[in-house]
């Protein structure tokens, strides 16, 4: 059997992006115990590295050992009980998610629903939450599907604690690319993921909650019903002082995303925010010229991820296949009702530089002279 080698790409795609190669370094330092002094510090550094990249003061505010559905998981398994009403916005792959995952905990979930590629007027949420007392309400900024960033969180936070609601705010395809302001916002329970604007490999979701949460989970009549998931136990491991053993966490990985938070750190979080609408508009513009217009209104774009309009009778993945093999760029395509529709381009992180975006719209354009 051959030693790994695997490709170099050029991670365009919805996720996971390019790994920056001091996170890289990160993950190749030695391995110390998961209880171990040392490593103990390092948890610490990564509460407060991820607080200052939330925006957020919240005291809980840890890594998930999982991917951005492990957050998924915890982030309604922690605050749903049997008989909760929940209300789920779905307008996209990742809402439908949502809803897929909080049925599994109480029959009472109720849908508030989007055509693809839309997004949802705050006021049509607070119309909602006044009609029916919900335990918990749960939207996705960026819906990784449609490239839409929701506008109005704001809104609707202040509309689910006017009605006694928890709001929930998957930032995976999000944070820290664009702003997320836990605390300004009233967000309850925000999550996301280390594989995208983080820059650091799939494996950990960052989640934050507010002090509103917190006395809900700690109020809960039954016990939580996912184990692994179970964020009082979690916060037992992760807490100051003389931590309780929960699980042996992913060292390595926390190591990695301790260096990919103090590069954000570095940059400055309006710098990053600015160096990905910066290239973002770069490729829109370039698209546009191409003849491949982002399908999102430009009000609703999400400078994380671009979802260009595909023409009648293309074959998208023959020419997909094409960027990968002749030019090692991966991008995706749509699925879903937008499928064989779009294309899904995503510029997060290290991925988010000019010279990918410049590459990327050269390659389209000697792939559509030769076509």
């Amino acid at each position: 059997m051959n030693p790994l080698s695997p490709p170099t790409r050029t991670l365009l795609g919805p996720g996971p992006s390019m790994v920056h190669p001091r996170v890289l370094a990160a993950l190749a330092m030695p391995t110390v115990g998961h209880l171990d002094p040392y490593f103990q510090q390092v948890m610490d550094d990564v509460k407060q590295l991820l607080r200052d990249a939330f925006r957020t003061r919240n005291d809980f505010t840890i890594p998930v050992s999982g991917t951005g559905s492990a957050g998924m998981e915890a982030a309604l398994c922690n605050f749903i009980e049997p008989g909760d009403n929940v209300l789920i916005c779905v307008k996209g792959y990742f809402g439908e998610r949502l809803y897929d995952m909080a049925c599994r905990y109480t029959p009472n979930v109720d849908r508030l629903e989007r055509p693809w590629g839309e997004a949802f007027d705050p006021d049509e949420v607070a119309a909602a939450l006044k009609a029916k007392a919900y335990k918990l309400v749960a939207i996705v900024h960026c819906e990784t599907s449609t490239g839409i960033l929701q506008p109005g969180i704001e809104q609707i936070a202040a509309a689910a604690h006017d009605n006694g609601a928890l709001l929930v705010l998957d930032t995976v395809a999000s944070w820290p690319g664009v702003p997320v302001e836990v605390d300004a916002w009233g967000v309850d329970v925000t999550y996301a993921g280390s594989q995208k604007c983080l820059s650091a490999p799939p494996g950990l979701a960052p989640i934050t909650l507010s002090r509103r949460a917190r006395e809900t989970l700690r109020n809960r009549k039954t016990k939580v019903a996912n184990w692994y998931l179970d964020l009082s136990a979690l916060e037992a491991y992760w807490g100051s002082g003389k931590r309780t053993y929960h699980h042996t966490a992913p060292v390595n990985m926390i190591y990695a995303l301790r260096e990919a938070l103090i590069l954000v750190q570095e940059e400055g979080l309006d710098n990053l925010h600015a160096r990905h609408r910066n290239v973002a508009e770069m490729l829109w513009e370039g698209l546009e010229a191409l003849g491949l217009p982002p399908r999102a209104p430009i009000g609703l774009r999400s400078p994380t991820l671009t979802t260009p309009r595909l023409p009648e009778g293309m074959d998208e993945a023959a020419l997909r296949q094409r960027l990968l093999h002749e030019y090692n760029i991966e991008i995706a395509g749509g699925f879903g009702p937008l499928a064989g529709q779009i294309w899904r381009i995503g510029l997060m992180g290290h991925s988010a530089r000019k010279e990918n975006v410049t590459l990327l719209l050269a390659a389209l354009r000697e792939l559509q002279a030769g076509s």
